[in-house]
Parts: structure tokens; sequence; C-alpha cells
């Protein structure tokens, strides 16, 4: 069964079924979970759980009798996992004081996330209040590498099928791919959002992964296509702070300040019941088509529409005015600038604006 967890603003959690077809009523309630705000949650196995809020305790929870720092992550082949408030530690489920601390030496920030690397589980990512992006090694006790980006990371993510890749959820309405091999630009950049990017997470197949924004609005892209993803909305959506893809790949959740969690389909024209053999061959059939004629004009612009709700378009109209003339600008700039004086920077290198180790 797939499980996941969703938090509330009165220190409690929830335990909810998200398999199609079952009852949609919740298992548990822990009454009083932690004093003040439950801030992170993440499953050790499927008996155990993970918690953790502003009253700076951390507590385990077993599922089979009881359901129940700023962020929390946990170790995907060991007993290890790691909590974030202004300082990042790594912790052992079988000791009750951290086992380290790894902070960066000249660090004031308050870290937002934190992300276990899936494969090299030994490296952890985390993003911070004052625009740093910084990466960890467990083995060694303290931070490698750290940028200082344009604008803050909201959350970030690992690929799960290229373990150098990491995806950012940033403030300036983008979402990056960064190689950590290379962090003194971001490999793309995904353009879409016309507000902050509050969360995101990869597909279990590494092809395409989920974003929610302070625009209302959940998107699914592709992963090396930075423009035109697919949209959901709905009328009384509030502001999506919270998406995951479940474990197979076909389903959304996302969670929102009007304090509801929606299920989207992953493939919005997917069917959910059983799909015969002829049906799949006809699917196959429309999408080759589609494939193959999606240069044409009109198939292209079918291919490409979205419907957008009236105050997201209208944001987004302004926003590709304002770009348009930040771009002829800077190109105004390229083309009157002397021989031998420093250039505009393109827009990569723009993104990070110092790099420490």
């Amino acid at each position: 069964m797939l499980w996941k967890c969703w938090l509330n603003k009165e220190a409690r959690y929830q335990l909810l079924p998200v398999e199609v077809g079952m009852e949609r009523t919740h298992l548990g309630r822990l009454p009083q979970a932690h004093k003040g705000k439950v801030t992170g949650l993440c499953f050790t196995d499927e008996s155990r759980l993970l918690s953790c809020g502003v009253d700076r305790n951390v507590k385990l929870w077993k599922i089979g009798s009881m359901y129940s720092g700023s962020s929390i992550d946990h170790q995907r082949s060991s007993s290890l996992f790691a909590t974030a408030s202004t300082l990042v530690q790594v912790w052992d489920e079988t000791k009750s004081a951290p086992i380290s601390d790894l902070t960066f030496p000249t660090s004031t920030e308050t870290v937002s996330s934190v992300r276990f690397n899936q494969s090299e589980t030994s490296i952890l990512a985390s993003v911070g209040s004052d625009r740093t992006f910084t990466l960890y090694d467990i083995r060694t006790g303290k931070a490698e590498r750290r940028v200082v980006m344009q604008m803050r990371a909201n959350a970030l993510s690992w690929s799960p099928t290229f373990p150098t890749s990491i995806l950012l959820a940033s403030e300036d309405h983008n979402l990056y791919t960064f190689d950590i091999r290379h962090l003194d630009s971001p490999s793309l950049i995904y353009k879409g959002h016309v507000a902050a990017v509050m969360s995101c997470d990869w597909s279990p197949t590494g092809t395409e992964f989920v974003s929610g924004g302070w625009d209302r609005t959940v998107r699914i892209w592709q992963t090396e296509q930075g423009f035109a993803p697919e949209v959901y909305h709905t009328k009384r959506m509030q502001r999506v702070s919270s998406t995951i893809f479940t474990n197979d790949a076909r389903f959304v959740l996302s969670g929102s300040d009007d304090g509801n969690v929606r299920i989207w389909k992953g493939k919005a024209s997917e069917k959910l019941g059983i799909v015969t053999a002829r049906e799949r061959a006809a699917i196959e059939y429309r999408s080759s088509l589609v494939e193959r004629w999606k240069m044409d004009k009109e198939v292209g612009k079918v291919v490409r529409k979205r419907h957008l709700p009236k105050p997201v378009y209208a944001a987004h109209k302004l926003k590709n005015t304002m770009l348009d003339s930040r771009r002829a600008k800077e190109e105004r700039r390229r083309k009157h600038t002397r021989a031998g004086e420093s250039k505009p920077k393109a827009e990569r290198k723009k993104v990070v604006l110092v790099e420490q180790s």
C-alpha cells in the first residue's frame, strides 16, 4: 500500500491511503505530536515515521501502534537521518544526540530544505534563507561546496536516475537543474510559473518532475524541455506549498493553503480503469500521429495550447512584456559595448553569484 503524510498548522498530522478506489478516511491522528507547527515528515521504513517541529524535537513513531527543525530527510540504506534548522545535523535512530553537525564556516542561514542523494547516500544537499545551496559529505563531516544564488531556492530534489543532477525551485519563478560537478551555472532553466516556486519533486522514472507555486498552479515538466509544461489548477485551489509524485509515477499529490490535499493524474488523458490491447494500440497510434505532425502550424498550436486561469494569464502576459524589455535592453548594451570592456553576462551565468569551497 502507498502512504503519504500531510501536515497541518495545529501540530497534528494525518496518515492517508492514496491508492485509487480506497475509502477516503484518515486512519489515525495524534492530537499533540509536537508543541507548535510540525515542519517535516519522512518514513524510515514501512512501519516507522520521523517527525520534526518548531519545538526543536525530533520524534520517531511506530505506525503499527500510533500514527503520527524545518526539514527532515532519511537516508535510504541505513538508520541515519538529517534535520535542518539554523544548522544541519545528522542523527542515528538508535541515539538521542546528533552524531555530527554540518555547517559552512561563514554560514548564517536558516536551512529550509535538506535532502540525501538517493544513489550516493553520503552526499547531502540543503538550501537556505540566505540564497545558498550547499553540498555536504557526511563521511568527512563538513560542507564541501556552496554557491550563493541570485535569489533564494525554496526546495530541492535529487534526480532518481542521474545521481549528479539536482533540481532547485527558486523564488524568481524558475526551476533550475544543476550538475553538482559544475556549479558555476545551471544545466537548464525551466520557465513557466508567474510567481515563486515553492516545491518540486522528480518522478521515479526520472523523465519528468512536478512543481507547485505561489501562482496557484501545479505543473508537470519534461526533463529536457524547459517550457510548455502541463498545467493543473482548480478554481478554489490556493497557493501550492507541497507537491510529490507517487511511487508508481501515475499520480501527483499537492497540498495548498486552502487546507486540501489533491490527487492528480500524472497524464491527464490517461484512463484509470483496465485498458484493453485494442485501446492501448489506438492510444499509441494517436500519440505517434501527434508526434509526427507536431511541427505543423495548426497541430502544433493545439498541442502547445494550455488553458490558464484569468489572473495567471494576465500575470503571464505582464511577465513576458517585462522580460522582452529586459532582453532588448541587454541586447543594446551588448551591441554598444566597446571591444575589451566587460560585456553583459548570459542569463545562465547570472544565476550563481559566488561559488565557495
